[in-house]
This record gives structure tokens, C-alpha cells and sequence, in this order.
């Protein structure tokens, strides 16, 4: 009876999401309102309100400490698709159980896959995760800024405002974002050299250690569907041990418990290891507060990556 239950709900779901779909219309919105961009990160989310300005509406699906990987569309995030003018996504498989959903909206209305703009040539290479690319592409400053462009070239064709607006607006972000990835250079040049191996809750951090010179380790793999077992933990604290790394580090959209038993595995073993804190990996923080924008979740980062490593 359970099983029957189940399968109904399952098929009711999908046969909702179906209906849904099949009633998106790229149609002209009433009384000139303005059109509605719905992304599913909170990273593509800020980054699309600051290229188009006050020309459109943007809803963010995921909110904090939401993890994209484990991520299911919902009765009302296919009500927002429906009532969506344009989508946009990270791609690479990021939001894995979303990869149906997003295909049928595509062929309905303009989707843009930020992440896929990119030259794979600039990706990185995992044949552990679907799709063989690490779709952690904001965590190096400078190739997220390089997404963006093709993302404002995409709304720029998309969003009704002045001629140049969208681009202004992109040009005057990625000055930003240059600002930015130079001080996070700076900033991670103050750890000492032996203590740059950063050691988070699962393999987002890949991007972040190739651009700024740091070595990471993730407990459970790119994506968090991954298993980790007794051996991942164990090989996880020897190194940690080895390497005499003084912090290691949780993430906001993945559970404690898995980096929580390494430090006390890693105590076992007669060494001490602090939680450094928890960093923001695949979502932001709380809307209003700096770590709720891209800029400020990436500084409130580095901050705690500097202290923690920095320790002796």
C-alpha cells in the first residue's frame, strides 16, 4: 500500500510538472510590467540583478544554505518557471535533479546556462562527477566575471531597456569583481606559504584553490550525492595530521556531522584541529546582510580562510 502511495504521489508530481511546463509562453506580460528572471543560485541571482538593473524582476529559487546538488523543484518553482520570460541556470549538472525541468523549459523560453558559456578548455576536469566538469566556476573570481559576459550578452538580447544599459551595467559590476579577485590574491598571499591547504565538507572549493594557490581537500566529493566512508575519513584525518593543518572548515549548505567526526578522529590521533567556521559554498547568506551578495559571501570567506590557516 506504502509503494502504491508513493508511485501515485510520484506520478502526480510529474504529471503537475508536465502541465506546468506545457502552459509556458514566451507571450509579452500585461500593462508593460516588467519581464520576470527566475535563477536557481543564489550567486547567478545577485549577479543577474546587478546586470539588468531595475529592467526586470528576478526571483532566486534556492535561498541560504540550500545545496544544489540535492536540490528538487517544487509545486511552486514550476508555477515560477510558467510565469517566467527568462531562466537562468549554472549547468554543468550543478542542479542535477533539476536537469529535466530545466530542458523542457528551455524549449518553451530563453534559458541561459551561465557556466556553459565558458571555454571547457578553463574548466576543470573530474571524471568522478556527472558530467565530467566541476561546476564550481564561481570560486575563481576572474572566470566567474568571464561567465558573466555571455550572461549580459544573453539578457542584453533578452530584456527590453535603452540601448548599452545591460552592458553598462556589466561593465560597471565586473570593475567590481576585478577589485575583487585582486584582493582576494592579496589576502591569501598572507597565509604562510606551508599553510595554504584548505580541508571543507565536500569538493567545491577546487576553483578557488587553482586560481589562489591553495591545495583543498574535500571530504565527500564534488557533488554532495556522493558517499564518504570510514576510509575517506580516516585518509582525511591523516592528512590533516601530517600537514599539521590548524583549521578545517564546514559549509553552509552541507551537514556538520561529516567534518565534526574528523576532528574528533583527528583528536584520537593527539593533534588539535578548530573549526575554522563555516563557509558559504554553494549558496549565500541571509538576503540583507553583505554575505547575501556574491562580493560579501566571497570577502566574509577569505576572512575566515586567513585566520584559520593563518594560525600557527
Amino acid at each position: 500500500m506504502y509503494w502504491l502511495l508513493t508511485s501515485y504521489k510520484r506520478l502526480s508530481i510529474a504529471l503537475l510538472a508536465v502541465a506546468l511546463l506545457s502552459a509556458c509562453s514566451t507571450k509579452k506580460k500585461e500593462n508593460n510590467s516588467k519581464p520576470l528572471i527566475v535563477c536557481t543560485t543564489g550567486m547567478i541571482g545577485d549577479a543577474v540583478k546587478n546586470i539588468v538593473g531595475d529592467y526586470a524582476e528576478v526571483h532566486t529559487l534556492m535561498g541560504p544554505g540550500v545545496d544544489p546538488h540535492l536540490y528538487k523543484a517544487t509545486h511552486g518553482d514550476l508555477v515560477k518557471f510558467q510565469e517566467a520570460d527568462i531562466v537562468v541556470y549554472n549547468g554543468l549538472h550543478l542542479e542535477g535533479k533539476m536537469g529535466e525541468v530545466l530542458e523542457k523549459v528551455g524549449k518553451k523560453k530563453p534559458v541561459i546556462a551561465v557556466a556553459e558559456k565558458l571555454d571547457k578548455e578553463r574548466l576543470i576536469n573530474n571524471t568522478s562527477f556527472q558530467g565530467a566538469y566541476d561546476p564550481h566556476i564561481w570560486f575563481d573570481v576572474a572566470l566567474w566575471n568571464d561567465a558573466l559576459l555571455g550572461l549580459a550578452e544573453g539578457l542584453s538580447s533578452e530584456v527590453e531597456a535603452p540601448v548599452g544599459v545591460i552592458m553598462n551595467n556589466y561593465n560597471v559590476y565586473t570593475a567590481k569583481l576585478d577589485s575583487l579577485h585582486l584582493a582576494v590574491e592579496e589576502s591569501i598571499n598572507t597565509i604562510p606559504r606551508k599553510q595554504r591547504k584548505l580541508v571543507t565538507a565536500h569538493d567545491a572549493f577546487a576553483y578557488f584553490g587553482k586560481a589562489y594557490g591553495i591545495q583543498v581537500k574535500g571530504l565527500q566529493g564534488i557533488s554532495t550525492l556522493s558517499e564518504f566512508g570510514l576510509r575517506d575519513v580516516s585518509e582525511l584525518v591523516d592528512y590533516i595530521v601530517e600537514n599539521k593543518i590548524p583549521s578545517i572548515y564546514t559549509e553552509t549548505s552541507v551537514s556538520k556531522k561529516s567534518i565534526e567526526a574528523v576532528v574528533v578522529g583527528v583528536k584520537a590521533k593527539g593533534f588539535e584541529v578548530q573549526l575554522g567556521g563555516s563557509l558559504y559554498s554553494d549558496a549565500m547568506g541571509e538576503n540583507g546582510t553583505p554575505e547575501g551578495t556574491y562580493i560579501g559571501m566571497v570577502n566574509a570567506n577569505v576572512r575566515k580562510i586567513v585566520s584559520g590557516l593563518s594560525r600557527k
